[in-house]
């Protein structure tokens, strides 16, 4: 028998990953926002992992809670992730996936292309999604991974921010107002960069972006959360001193 899989928060992502998990022969013990994470960690003592599969917003909470039995068996899925989200908590080798599939409520998933994984518990990741048929690329390293999670920023900061006075769809986007996209791309890069201390092939980056939009060309580029997207890179590019300048035109135009 397989040892247990933590999974904190339940929602559409986490429901994912409990099935593959479970398909793949591993137990899998819930835990939700009213219970506390060392009653947890104290009745199960032999784990294989803890997914945490909560929102971005609440991310820093858990990670600040989380107990000390936890904290090398951990499984971040979270979008807008950078290595420093889990380095300010003490954390060194989580194993992060940059997630390629969407689950809507009373929708079944939808790839848009693999989604690459890396860590201690890459391979566990690999094979619970692959069960039920969602494609993973294992990275050779922490290189790769800083790549792709600043890729999957791009992206969605990109569409989110450009969808706030486009709409659309990022096919639409991209083929009518390419030179909104690749500004507000930019602007998105200069943040990116600032956050990880490294400079990126903005190129590739782009080219790798594309790729995610054929993966699935009616995706909308609006989505719920845009607007905070926006005022969060705002705030990170005032921290920074960077003048991000289509970021702030497009804030003038939603007042």
């Amino acid at each position: 028998m397989n040892k247990p899989v933590i999974l904190v928060g339940i929602g559409e992502m986490g429901g994912v990953f409990a099935r593959g998990l479970l398909k793949t022969g591993y137990p899998v013990y819930p835990v939700t926002r009213a219970m506390n994470l060392n009653d947890a960690a104290r009745e199960i003592a032999e784990l294989e992992a803890v997914v945490v599969g909560v929102g971005e917003k609440d991310l820093p909470a858990v990670l600040e809670a989380l107990p000390s039995a936890w904290r090398e068996k951990l499984i971040l899925l979270q979008n807008e992730l950078l290595p420093r989200d889990w380095t300010t908590h003490g954390l060194h080798d989580p194993t992060v996936i940059s997630v390629w599939f969407e689950k809507k409520p009373g929708q079944d998933f939808k790839v848009l292309i693999p989604s690459p994984v890396f860590g201690p518990q890459a391979g566990l990741v690999h094979d619970a999604l692959g069960s039920l048929g969602i494609p993973c690329t294992v990275l050779p390293g922490t290189d790769a991974l800083l790549f792709e999670l600043v890729l999957k920023n791009l992206y969605i900061l990109t569409i989110n921010i450009s969808g706030l006075v486009a709409g659309g769809t990022v096919q639409e986007l991209w083929s009518r107002h390419q030179d909104l996209a690749r500004a507000v791309a930019n602007d998105v890069l200069d943040v990116q960069e600032w956050l990880t201390g490294r400079a990126f092939n903005r190129e590739k980056l782009v080219a790798g972006m594309l790729r995610a939009f054929d993966g699935d060309p009616q995706h909308k580029c609006l989505g719920r959360t845009a607007s905070a997207r926006l005022e969060r890179a705002l705030q990170q590019a005032r921290e920074a001193g960077l003048a991000v300048r289509k970021l702030h035109e497009i804030a003038d135009i939603k007042k």
